[in-house]
């Protein structure tokens, strides 16, 4: 798994729980505390067993645990403006999906993302399928997508389906476009003072 993926569930656990869950979750693995490098690769077990290990201390199902890592990353500005630039509104964000994983690797070209295939399931309806090598994609996908409804301003019915070895998939029902106003979004960035 890319260091930039374990770095990402790190800085989750360190900037939500506290340095000390963190230091807990890196002492039972058998990590420094100090943590992974961005740029460098891990074995996916490794992932695995972080979030396994951080999913048992909190007293968190893994896949609730995945989802608020998603939640977490559209917080972040640099990955919250890469998911802007998808669209004008939550629909034009959701039809920009399959587009993604090749936005993403223009910043990170080793990055192995899943491959996201977003099919329209009826009025307002939709189901993503997250095709990767490693399980989980889909309820961080989850995360993402409830916390840029949000972000949109969008009323969103977001449910996670059953994962495999290879794909899982996120049931997607739009309720209200502009339920609330949304935040603030500039495609020139913030000002700088």
């Amino acid at each position: 798994m890319h260091g930039l993926v374990n770095r990402s569930i790190q800085c989750f656990l360190r900037d939500t729980y506290g340095a000390e869950l963190w230091a807990k979750v890196a002492s039972e693995v058998g990590i420094s505390p100090a943590g992974f490098e961005a740029l460098l690769s891990y074995d996916d077990g490794l992932t695995d067993v972080v979030i396994d290990a951080a999913a048992r201390r909190l007293g968190k199902p893994r896949e609730a645990l995945l989802e608020d890592v998603g939640i977490y990353l559209a917080g972040l500005e640099p990955l919250r403006r890469l998911l802007r630039f998808g669209g004008v509104d939550y629909v034009d964000f959701l039809q920009s999906l399959d587009e993604l994983p090749e936005r993403v690797r223009l910043a990170v070209p080793e990055l192995d993302i899943p491959d996201l295939v977003l099919t329209p399931a009826g009025a307002g309806r939709y189901t993503l399928v997250c095709r990767a090598r490693h399980s989980g994609f889909a309820a961080v996908f989850a995360g993402i997508l409830r916390a840029m409804a949000d972000d949109y301003g969008s009323l969103v019915l977001i449910e996670p389906g059953a994962e495999e070895s290879d794909s899982g998939s996120v049931a997607i029902e739009l309720l209200d476009a502009r339920f609330a106003v949304g935040r603030h979004f500039d495609l020139a960035g913030p000002a700088r003072p």
